[in-house]
């Protein structure tokens, strides 16, 4: 363990976040066999580090994600992904936990990624970069954690993309976690997942602009291709009720078909917004790359082809969590998780939320979701031996 001071997010934040050079003396083997280092790690931290380092929280985002889980995105100036859980007194109090999110691997918001340059040739990585896996985002965020002295985190937590990393840490480090909330995810892509990732890649692909991921030295940027890309996944993280609720068959700004080709439904407009405002903030490659890697996720694979396998002897206490309307990490996959913990008698908790909202409900306003995280954290913060937060009385 580290003898260094423990961080404190308590100072006057940076907007463009922290970052950290990683792997210098030690260079980090990449599931494909590469050795990288160094490698930049951009993230963010909230709240104070205790004493004896009990109260870490590793947030792990998903697909589309960054570490800006509760502060304003510095290019879009939209509040974070989870903004109204993170907080003194909220759902993730920071009176009481010490949160870390880092962007992933391959990634474009301060992360080592494929629009970062190659340090052998002066120049953009491109397709250069090397094929990444889950397992490495989490082993960059391992050495990340040893960065910051933290041995163990006191919870791990992410949502889709984000629960795929929470199950790698709890396989590949269990003695580092104390706690595991994996939500609306999965041990492996499925095929549906991986044909919807192809469109995507094959619509970036297929954007001129694109020069076979050589853009940047090209001066252009696949936005098209992009657009599209973000627009059929978008599709993906809703749910027909949720779309029938909010648009209907409505027309936008119109009173009669224009028999064309325009935004004639609601619907319409709303991806297309979708889809130009995702290329402001993220890199095309990187979105090949992050894409790619959750294809390759399987975590029964990695342990013999038996999922238990992955958690056999774990100490970790697990809550998992999923949604009756996702249609893309439907419950069946979340069940099987923990179906493969109770085969090696894990302590595990299930929780299938009732919501019409699709995937993305991680993301939203779903009381019931709330009040989970937070039952789930106290009794573990209990187990753990963490003073009760303010204001709570025994």
């Amino acid at each position: 363990m580290s003898d260094a001071e423990p961080p404190d997010s308590s100072a006057p934040r940076n907007p463009l976040g922290l970052t950290v050079v990683l792997g210098r003396d030690r260079p980090i083997r990449l599931d494909c066999g590469v050795e990288m280092g160094p490698v930049t790690v951009g993230y963010q931290t909230y709240g104070t580090l205790n004493a004896d380092r009990s109260n870490a929280i590793l947030m792990c985002h998903a697909l589309t994600g960054d570490q800006y889980v509760a502060d304003p995105h510095p290019i879009t100036g939209k509040p974070g992904w989870w903004n109204e859980l993170v907080g003194p007194g909220r759902v993730f109090d920071t009176d009481r936990y010490f949160l870390i999110c880092s962007n992933v691997l391959g990634g474009c918001m301060g992360t080592t990624g494929p629009k970062d340059v190659n340090p052998a040739t002066g120049k953009p990585w491109g397709l250069s970069f090397p094929v990444i896996t889950i397992g490495d985002m989490v082993q960059v965020q391992a050495r990340l954690l040893d960065h910051l002295g933290i041995d163990q985190v006191f919870c791990v937590v992410g949502g889709s993309m984000g629960g795929m990393q929470v199950l790698e840490w709890c396989a590949s480090y269990p003695e580092r976690v104390f706690s595991a909330i994996p939500i609306a995810t999965a041990a492996r892509h499925s095929a549906q997942n991986i044909a919807f990732n192809e469109v995507g890649r094959q619509a970036i692909a297929a954007d001129p602009d694109w020069k076979d991921g050589d853009y940047l030295a090209h001066g252009t940027l696949p936005q098209r291709g992009l657009a599209v890309a973000r627009m059929a996944a978008h599709i993906t993280y809703l749910s027909e009720p949720a779309l029938h609720r909010k648009f209907g068959r409505n027309l936008q700004g119109r009173e009669a078909f224009s028999y064309g080709f325009e935004a004639d439904f609601q619907v319409e407009s709303y991806l297309r917004h979708q889809g130009s405002t995702f290329v402001e903030r993220f890199d095309a490659n990187s979105y090949l790359y992050i894409t790619r890697a959750m294809d390759y996720f399987d975590l029964a694979a990695e342990h013999g082809g038996i999922l238990s396998n992955a958690f056999r002897g774990t100490k970790t206490r697990f809550c998992v969590i999923s949604f009756t309307s996702d249609w893309l990490f439907p419950t069946p996959e979340s069940r099987a998780v923990v179906h493969a913990l109770n085969a090696v008698a894990a302590n595990v908790s299930f929780v299938e939320v009732c919501s019409d909202k699709g995937h993305d409900a991680f993301l939203l306003d779903e009381p019931v979701l709330h009040a989970t995280l937070t039952g789930f954290l106290d009794g573990a913060a209990e187990h753990r031996g963490l003073p009760r937060a303010k204001g709570v009385s025994s």
